[in-house]
């Protein structure tokens, strides 16, 4: 494994459609995600790891000036962050925004994909 890449093979980009999808269902579901029939299914995880090189990507993205991060849902009703750029004035940087890429690109300036603990787990410190 190299220093530079965790997760070899992930790129972790999701489209800004997947993304509006995953947020919107985090909203509506959130209060019911720790109701008895959801407990003990991992839908909540501790953590999760990225490869370095899709941030590098998002920060490089021009007015960029820091990072946001969102809670999404998939379909299985998991709950995944979602990454994105912001400028300096606290504004989302997205793809339909930036000239450098589509806004139906799934390597798109927003992150998510990232390995989940369970099951990627580290020896967690926090």
């Amino acid at each position: 494994m190299s220093n530079t890449e965790l997760l070899p093979g992930h790129n972790h980009f999701i489209s800004l459609a997947t993304a509006q999808a995953m947020t919107a269902r985090f909203r509506a579901e959130k209060e019911n995600i720790l109701a008895p029939a959801y407990r003990g299914q991992n839908i909540l995880s501790i953590c999760e790891t990225f490869n370095r090189a899709p941030f590098d990507s998002v920060l490089a993205e021009e007015g960029c000036v820091g990072l946001r991060i969102y809670f999404g849902m998939e379909e299985d009703l998991k709950v995944k962050v979602i990454i994105v750029g912001v400028d300096a004035d606290n504004k989302d940087i997205l793809p339909s925004q930036s000239a450098q890429r589509s806004a139906d690109d799934p390597d798109t300036g927003i992150i998510e994909l990232g390995r989940p603990c369970p099951d990627f787990c580290p020896n967690p410190p926090l």
